[in-house]
């Protein structure tokens, strides 16, 4: 177990984040469409103790979900404030802090979801991971779950999967990961958050949505039922893969990328613009696979450790979205192999 002290005033890096704010959200599932039935946040300071606590139900408008998890029954959400109600509070909490939370990207996700179905904007610019801090610190941990890293550091879980006390664990585990990331001088493992603009309505109310049953009413101006970019399967690309990635030379059509890991921008939303320039998103890294992108290249992922394996060509989210602006053409590429190895158009499915 790593020493709990703190850094002193001389070894504190000034380039630590001022605040944090530690976040839970219980949620109706995991899908884009999902809604968030209760959430919780512990305020911390620069070095981790907490300055307050917060905590709210939400009504989903629609069915709790797995309520053997989350205990949140219809009865208990019926008279929950909507989203858009508590929108303005929830804000306040998260204002000019660090987001903090055991799988940063999913709870991420669905504020930035619901704050977009109610046409506001989540005001939180960086996140912060505790799986990937610990995985910065080298925590000997057994596995990612929560309740491993409360174990590592003495934390007694009260009420798992219960929004309030998830962040209250994840709060008193973060502080001293917090103050020996400091002491040791570990950089923290930051990642930028981009607000999410691209919601629509769906008039149908979105294929999972539509058949679930509704809570209570909307207030006026709020948004309708919606669906954050249904899940559908995309065509096949049309060009040919002209094998693997080369440093320094533009992506071309036809590539085929793979993704892993967390990502600043929507996972989706990342795909979806490589497939709009002409790219094939694969779904898993084999020898035909021309790049992977990721945060996290020495990560424990089979995608990642494929990669290695193969010898894929790796880029950061940063440098793909900068080569996203200008994809050369796709077209069969000349001779009996493109670059890597790969046949003209022996990959495009």
């Amino acid at each position: 177990m790593l020493d709990d002290s703190a850094a002193t005033a001389e070894t504190w890096p000034t380039a630590y984040p001022e605040g944090y704010a530690v976040v839970d959200v219980e949620t109706t599932g995991l899908a884009r469409d999902d809604r968030i039935v209760s959430a919780a946040v512990y305020r911390l300071d620069a070095r981790g103790e907490v300055e307050d606590q917060w905590y709210t139900l939400v009504n989903p408008e629609r069915d709790p979900g797995p309520v053997w998890i989350h205990g949140l029954t219809r009865e208990v959400l019926a008279d929950a404030p909507l989203f858009a109600e508590i929108a303005d509070a929830f804000a306040e909490r998260l204002a000019d802090r660090v987001l903090v939370a055991h799988n940063a990207l999913f709870d991420w996700s669905m504020i930035a979801r619901e704050y977009a179905r109610a046409g506001r904007t989540a005001p939180v610019s960086r996140r912060l991971c505790t799986i990937a801090l610990a995985k910065e610190l080298s925590l000997p941990l057994p596995n990612h779950k929560l309740e491993s890293l409360a174990a590592h550091f003495g934390v007694v879980q009260q009420r798992a999967h219960h929004a309030l006390d998830d962040a209250r664990v994840l709060a008193e585990a973060f502080r001293p990961s917090l103050r020996a990331a400091a002491r040791d001088g570990v950089r923290l493992p930051l990642l930028e958050c981009r607000p999410l603009t691209e919601w629509s309505d769906s008039p149908a109310g979105g294929a999972r949505i539509g058949h679930q049953p509704s809570y209570g009413h909307r207030p006026p101006g709020s948004a309708s039922y919606g669906s954050w970019r249904p899940s559908r399967k995309r065509p096949a690309c049309p060009h040919p893969n002209p094998g693997r990635y080369v440093a320094g030379q533009p992506l071309k059509q036809g590539m085929r990328v793979a993704f892993s890991g967390d990502t600043s921008v929507d996972r989706e939303l990342l795909e979806d613009r490589a497939f709009d320039a002409g790219l094939h998103i694969a779904s898993s890294v084999s020898r035909l696979t021309s790049l992977l992108v990721t945060n996290d290249p020495d990560s424990v992922t089979s995608k990642a450790a494929k990669a290695r394996a193969f010898g894929t060509p790796v880029l950061d989210e940063a440098a793909f979205t900068q080569l996203l602006r200008d994809v050369a053409p796709g077209g069969a590429v000349p001779g009996p192999a493109g670059p890597g190895g790969v046949p003209p158009g022996g990959a495009v499915g």
